[in-house]
């Protein structure tokens, strides 16, 4: 679809930290689009947020956002217990829609946002940001161009020590099992696993068990899993929220090398084949959305298809509901 206006204006569903640097400013930042409008329940934090940002339009409706004339696509950024009443309220809109990451609590309900979407022929993504970042489309290529051979196995392993919110008991959405079952495992985990299948495909079986070891909160704090790709790449994981130490590294084992990198740590790729040992720098931008935000709008154009689409972040949570589940 390419009927769209000369400058798409974008409205904002839940302004909060994640819109602050991440994204927000990147649909400021993208040409072709404009953030016309944002939302907030409380109508003083949507006022100031939209003051300092120079955003025209700001509600604490959601519905109002969504059905203003003058906005023309909708980027969802609550927690993800409400993706799907809001995205559902978008579809029929017949608004364009970018949902933040993890889609929604269930793959059931990511399915019927899609349907929901695919029924009237509009555009969904999911802010798996990640597969547009160069740092990781860098490593894309190195598996695509045979760099270290056929790719055998992929493990990653991330540990985090528990936080001063996490020790004292302070509310936390992210840890509240009746939003998040699997707690920073649905947060964190779900921006490596989709780069998994952007790297290799679908994944065809999966296992994995999850608990709760510190009963510091409600949802689960460990979670250990296996997975195979239907392109034959087999995958280890292990997840842990009450570690001594924060750990973030992930190989990838081929027949000729192995690329070693983290998801979030700030470190560089690694290359090791037979005869040498290689490390790239590659920085993130500044607004880490930003070349998910511009690859929207090339996709808008019809210029090249967008990377994260609601069918991608739908099979990505069925991985993390088939992993939490067993």
């Amino acid at each position: 679809m390419t009927n769209y206006p000369e400058i798409i204006r974008w409205g904002i569903i839940g302004c909060g930290d994640v819109t602050e640097r991440k994204s927000g400013p990147a649909y400021q930042k993208t040409e072709g689009f404009a953030l016309h409008a944002v939302m907030r329940r409380d109508a003083c934090k949507a006022a100031d947020y939209a003051k300092r940002h120079n955003v025209p339009k700001n509600y604490s409706d959601a519905a109002a956002l969504i059905n203003d004339p003058e906005v023309d696509a909708v980027y969802i950024a609550t927690p993800p217990d409400t993706h799907a009443h809001y995205a559902l309220m978008v579809a029929e809109a017949g608004k364009p829609c970018c949902i933040e990451k993890p889609m929604a609590p269930s793959y059931e309900e990511c399915v019927a946002i899609c349907n929901a979407f695919e029924d009237k022929g509009l555009p969904l993504f999911v802010a798996y940001y990640r597969r547009s970042l160069p740092r990781f489309l860098h490593i894309k290529s190195l598996i695509d161009n045979g760099t270290i051979g056929e790719v055998r196995h992929i493990n990653w392993h991330l540990s985090r020590t528990p936080s001063a919110v996490d020790i004292s008991g302070e509310y936390n959405w992210r840890t509240d099992a009746a939003i998040a079952k699997a707690g920073y495992f649905e947060d964190l985990a779900s921006h490596g696993l989709d780069l998994f299948v952007h790297y290799f495909g679908n994944v065809k079986n999966v296992s994995g068990s999850s608990l709760n070891q510190q009963g510091l909160y409600s949802a689960k704090d460990a979670v250990v899993a296996s997975w195979v790709h239907e392109s034959g790449v087999a995958g280890t994981g292990s997840w842990i929220f009450g570690s001594f130490e924060r750990v973030d590294n992930v190989e990838i084992i081929g027949s000729k090398g192995k690329i070693e990198f983290a998801v979030f740590e700030e470190v560089p790729v690694v290359i090791t084949t037979a005869d040498k040992r290689e490390e790239v720098v590659i920085d993130h931008p500044e607004n880490i959305q930003l070349y998910h935000v511009k690859n929207m709008n090339d996709h808008l154009r019809g210029r090249l298809q967008h990377p994260s689409t609601g069918l991608t972040g739908a099979h990505t949570n069925w991985i993390l509901d088939t992993m939490v589940a067993l």
